[in-house]
């Protein structure tokens, strides 16, 4: 058993995201994460909303989404809500009201899967968004920079478009560890040790070519020198 909100906060902060941030990259509005790190789950709208925010915002930060699915069904998921409850046997009836059955679930489906989709190009109502995350369905995930230290620690600081921007990350990396940024927006960074650390740029492996550096989703290069 792992605190589930804990955990996912304390990966928000090392990465130095905002909620604004992570809103961007899933399209789940901050209340919704901030419900999810305070585990006040009955904000949300349902179970499914739960499941499907937890997996997507756990894998955002480089989590295994599942394993939280899985610690909040057996923690605040209930086996009466799990199990379908059992059908009443049906009485005989003639087969004019079982066409006339058939034909209003027919129309209720059509009628629920038209709200669904004028739901899903309008937005609104967090439990309409076109946004929500569902079981087995992902958000198109940010491009992210990934540094590894490979062959020993280094202290490296980031931040946000360039050397003045708001700062990401400072501190030191340790051997063996990583750090995870989003690439929606440039990143300015120092790397004390480049030679130590290995880069991952929207999934293509890079080494770092200097300690002054400018990476955005297309690549690594030299910065300016710093003033």
């Amino acid at each position: 058993m792992f605190e589930i909100g804990n955990s996912l906060r304390e990966a928000r902060l090392r990465q130095g995201l905002d909620f604004p941030d992570v809103e961007r990259a899933t399209k789940i509005r901050p209340k919704y994460l901030r419900a999810l790190e305070d585990e006040q789950f009955e904000i949300l709208p349902a179970q499914t909303y739960v499941k499907g925010f937890l997996s997507t915002y756990a894998e955002f930060l480089g989590l295994d989404g599942q394993l939280y699915v899985d610690e909040y069904n057996s923690r605040y998921v209930t086996r009466e809500e799990e199990m379908p409850r059992p059908r009443r046997s049906p009485r005989p009836r003639s087969r004019r009201v079982e066409s006339s059955v058939v034909l209003a679930t027919l129309v209720g489906i059509a009628v629920l899967f038209a709200l669904v989709i004028a739901a899903w190009n309008t937005g609104g109502d967090p439990a309409q968004q076109s946004s929500i995350a569902q079981p087995g369905i992902r958000t198109p995930a940010t491009p992210m920079l990934v540094v590894s230290a490979t062959r020993g620690a280094t202290r490296m600081e980031v931040r946000r478009g360039s050397q003045e921007g708001k700062l990401m990350f400072s501190g030191t990396v340790e051997n063996g560890r990583q750090q995870r940024f989003g690439l929606d927006t440039r990143l300015w960074l120092w790397v004390q040790r480049p030679a130590r650390v290995d880069f991952e740029v929207a999934g293509r492996a890079m080494r770092p070519p200097a300690r002054l550096l400018l990476v955005d989703a297309t690549g690594v290069r030299r910065a300016p020198a710093a003033r």
